[in-house]
């Protein structure tokens, strides 16, 4: 599993842009608004997520990883493909996604191109329970931590969980999971998510 990578930038097309990583160039996936933020010839980090398929690799990268959770619960509802889950994240922060989920309206998921009325209902009753919108008093956590556990507490303070049972929750995973599911952003968040289970504790 690859859940990031980092290395120079070499190009960017439309909605891909290509990673030099290791002297191999690698074609992520990302969001128009991502590919804003990138320049060619300078270095970048983002957390990614492969998807694979009897006939295609595919790697989708993400800023931040409350993105990428966000991503990964969005691929979670029937329907909802990888690329659509990227086309809700084109269109909607993970903040108003939580805000949609909250009050469960599917109009912001309608404006999402490949999205029908069904699947967008769908996608507000499904993540119900499992993201919250913020609160006026309080702000995104800025993910500048370099640590896996550092990542994956960010998301989880980003999907509504306080710090301190996020810190617990990832303390938790990390100990029973493998060196290997340790060293990936995407396989510890499962975990931690998992052991939390569904509604958020403060």
């Amino acid at each position: 599993m690859i859940s990031s990578v980092r290395g120079i930038v070499l190009a960017i097309t439309g909605g891909v842009a290509v990673i030099e990583v290791g002297g191999v160039g690698l074609a992520v996936q990302i969001t128009p608004q991502h590919a804003l933020s990138l320049r060619p010839g300078h270095e970048t980090r983002m957390h990614t997520a492969l998807i694979v398929r009897e006939d295609d690799l595919s790697l989708f990268g993400f800023e931040s990883a409350e993105e990428l959770a966000v991503f990964d619960l969005l691929r979670g509802v029937s329907g909802v493909g990888p690329k659509s889950a990227l086309g809700v994240l084109a269109t909607l922060t993970p903040d108003e996604v939580a805000r949609a989920v909250a009050v469960e309206d599917d109009a912001p998921f309608r404006k999402v191109s490949g999205i029908g009325p069904k699947t967008a209902k769908l996608i507000a009753v499904s993540l119900q329970g499992k993201l919250i919108a913020p609160t006026s008093g309080t702000s995104r956590r800025q993910m500048t931590g370099s640590s896996i556990s550092g990542d994956v507490v960010a998301a989880l303070v980003g999907l509504g969980w306080n710090e301190r049972v996020a810190s617990q929750a990832v303390d938790d995973a990390a100990a029973s999971a493998d060196e290997t599911d340790r060293a990936s952003v995407q396989a510890l968040l499962r975990l931690a998510l998992s052991a939390l289970g569904p509604g958020v504790r403060s």
